[in-house]
């Protein structure tokens, strides 16, 4: 069965408009999730906003967002005052420009959503704009709301869909020369190299999704089972930890490495 929807609207390229929609391409129910508990009562416990002076709650008609000038200083912003800088249309994917695809780096991705025609007659009009782009090597880039708040969004072909991917903003991607330029540049001597290599090439093997399978759910939903059927789950005792020591000499410990890996096989 197909994902739901969660978004519906338009994708426009100038005068070339289609009725699109839109599917978290990550799902968020994964995994076990815990509500918060009084465990004395067993009832759940709820949160809301209280002054942080007086201590009483603040109702959601008080609520107001404030911009920090100074120590418990703020500018307040009523709703009409943010919504009158945002995008005039929420539910348009209006690409204005399109970037070669292989120079937006990694770490600007965000989230991923998957984007397909929302009926037949706007199919046409979404293969072309995605064939478009994978036949020029372009990706699209447009704005959309999305969460509550305002993104740049990059819309890239994959396969017979396209990719829609939230991208960071620029203040929140650090430059990465403040943690790599103590780095040396020299380069490293050619027996390592291919110590090294020979050790990656034994490892390798083909991509798999049970690589990144998370075994604590597993043994979460062991405990939960066990404790449905009203008896304890015996704790494991925690493994001892091996410190890796200081490597004296970095040739010989590849070499064993790659004895070990062998032996291992």
């Amino acid at each position: 069965m197909a994902p739901k929807s969660f978004w519906k609207g338009y994708l426009k390229l100038s005068l070339v408009t289609c009725a699109i929609s839109m599917q978290r391409a990550v799902s968020e129910n994964a995994g076990i999730r815990f509500h918060t508990l009084n465990g004395q009562t067993g009832n759940r416990v709820v949160s809301r906003y209280v002054d942080a002076v007086t201590g009483k709650p603040v109702g959601e008609e008080d609520q107001v967002r404030g911009y920090p000038r100074g120590e418990d200083d703020y500018v307040m912003l009523e709703d009409d005052e943010i919504d009158s800088v945002a995008l005039e249309s929420s539910r348009t994917i209006d690409i204005a420009t399109f970037v070669p695809a292989d120079t937006i780096e990694w770490i600007w991705y965000d989230q991923p959503h998957y984007l397909s025609p929302d009926d037949p007659v706007g199919q046409e009009a979404f293969c072309v704009i995605r064939d478009a782009m994978a036949a020029t090597g372009t990706v699209g880039i447009s704005r959309l709301v999305l969460y509550r708040r305002e993104r740049a969004v990059m819309l890239e072909p994959r396969g017979k869909g396209i990719v829609l991917w939230t991208l960071r903003y620029g203040d929140e991607v650090r430059d990465p020369a403040s943690c790599f330029d103590g780095l040396t540049e020299d380069k490293p001597e050619a027996p390592l190299m291919k110590l090294v290599k020979t050790l990656i090439k034994a490892r390798t093997q083909p991509w798999d999704p049970a690589m990144v399978h998370d075994p604590v759910q597993d043994r979460l939903q062991e405990i939960i089972t066990a404790k449905k059927k009203g008896r304890k789950r015996p704790a494991k005792a925690s493994p001892q930890e091996d410190k890796p020591g200081n490597v004296v000499n970095i040739l010989d410990a590849l070499r064993r490495s790659i004895d070990r890996d062998g032996n291992d096989t």
